[in-house]
């Protein structure tokens, strides 16, 4: 934009605000407002036209490039990645050469079908794009001319509005008197430009729309057979591809599954396709695996801890020379004493040893066990006896769950923080596994996931 045309926008400025608004006295013409809105419609629809018809032959363009580098993508992958250890077929030279021949063959029938739509392609350039390129350039120089009578338009309420004032004002000085001299020639040669513009658009963009459905008539015309040519020759191509990979007696849903055979589940059996990460998992239990460490099924499908199974107690040592009570000999539990195996062991409950002060185990220096129970207090009361229920059925326990657990084996039970489990069994333990049920689903989780609601 010039200086003089930015001076101009300033000076027009008030008055561009008051049209917008609709504020003041406005010129309108309604000959002219239909015509415009009917200019803007095919200042749309033409520029649509240009780019709806470039697309296509892109697109057309686009097919057959895709074609090939799916080709290109399906012949690599069929063959051997020679020389790598980590690939079971590393060795095999053949890899699949019926599928490469097939791939290459397919190559060469889009390649040849891309250059036998060549010229159709070129003509939609020709005939239909470069023809809506055109009438854009015409369009564009129309609406310059309109843009140029809207200018004028305001100039016109401006000096007009200008000389109304001045033409209103009763004391009129010498200064206002060659005001209103400029006002009135003002005023007059805007309405000469203003008329100009507008009578010239308000005839001849009737004319341009007659002549513009005259120049679409072709080019839609012409759009409509080149485009039956594209397709019928796609249409043939294709139709007539005979490569013996491919068995086109048969259906597209019956040739994928005998040509897919059982590779589906053979890599759904690989067991790298499962990966998949949890929020919480059961204690000792490892982050790649669903086998427990520690923890072994025992019978009835119950998972014990460790402890409760082949746990034998550790000899008791004293050594001599720090004790004058002991005798230097090892300390053996009754039970191995009398022959007693681990299974036997499990089912007697071995009585508590006797009560010995506890300086008789402590080394000198050291605060004897009676002392550290002392320096504690006394035992707190036992806790006071549960109210009896006031009705016949026994109220659901429940508990609330602290952290995200998924199903590790076959039997668990899943859940998200903060869910309510309805309990079916537990235990006292908490890291023990209890059995409870949200809404349908039932299964065991781990105690020390959850907190008992009271």
């Amino acid at each position: 934009m010039s200086w003089k045309g930015f001076q101009k926008t300033v000076v027009r400025t008030p008055q561009t605000v008051k049209a917008r608004f609709n504020m003041g006295e406005i010129s309108k013409d309604a000959i002219y407002i239909d015509a415009e809105r009917r200019f803007q419609e095919l200042e749309t629809e033409t520029k649509k036209l240009h780019d709806e018809s470039k697309k296509y032959s892109d697109s057309i363009n686009n097919i057959l490039t895709h074609q090939i580098e799916f080709s290109k993508a399906c012949a690599e992958i069929y063959r051997p990645i020679s020389g790598r250890v980590s690939d079971p077929d590393s060795f095999i030279q053949e890899g699949n050469p019926e599928g490469i021949r097939a791939c290459e063959e397919y190559e060469s029938i889009v390649h040849d079908l891309q250059e036998t739509l060549a010229p159709e392609l070129e003509m939609i350039e020709s005939r239909v794009i470069k023809p809506a390129d055109e009438l854009l350039e015409i369009i564009k120089v129309v609406r310059k001319t309109a843009q140029k009578r809207d200018h004028k338009q305001l100039d016109y309420d401006r000096h007009r509005l200008a000389l109304k004032k001045l033409q209103d004002k009763k004391d009129k000085t010498l200064k206002d008197e060659k005001a209103l001299y400029k006002a009135e020639n003002d005023v007059e040669q805007a309405t000469q430009d203003y008329n100009y513009f507008n009578e010239l658009l308000k005839n001849e963009l009737p004319e341009l729309f007659r002549l513009e459905r005259e120049f679409i008539k072709p080019l839609f015309q012409s759009f409509y057979y080149m485009q039956l040519n594209v397709f019928y020759t796609l249409h043939e191509r294709m139709q007539n591809i005979d490569i013996g990979y491919f068995d086109l007696t048969l259906d597209i849903e019956d040739s994928f599954e005998a040509k897919r055979g059982t590779i589906q589940a053979e890599v759904e059996a690989l067991s790298i396709t499962k990966f998949k990460t949890t929020g919480g998992r059961r204690p000792g239990v490892s982050k790649y695996g669903n086998k427990p460490l520690a923890i072994e099924a025992g019978p009835g499908g119950k998972k014990p801890l460790a402890i409760e199974e082949g746990y034998k107690p550790r000899p008791l040592e004293v050594d001599a020379s720090k004790s004058k009570y002991a005798s230097g000999k090892t300390f053996t539990p009754a039970s191995e004493k009398a022959g007693i195996t681990t299974e036997a062991q499990k089912t007697i409950e071995a009585p508590p040893p006797p009560y010995s002060p506890a300086s008789t185990l402590s080394p000198p220096g050291s605060a004897s066990l009676a002392g550290i129970a002392k320096s504690k207090g006394p035992a707190p009361p036992p806790p006071k006896p549960k109210p009896a229920r006031l009705s016949g059925n026994p109220a659901v326990e429940t508990v609330t769950a602290l952290f995200d657990y998924e199903a590790q084996a076959e039997g668990d039970l899943s859940f998200s923080t903060g869910e309510v489990i309805e309990i079916v069994t537990r235990t006292d333990n908490t890291n023990e596994w209890w059995i409870g049920k949200i809404g349908t689903r039932q299964g065991q989780f781990p105690g020390n996931y959850v907190q008992i609601n009271h």
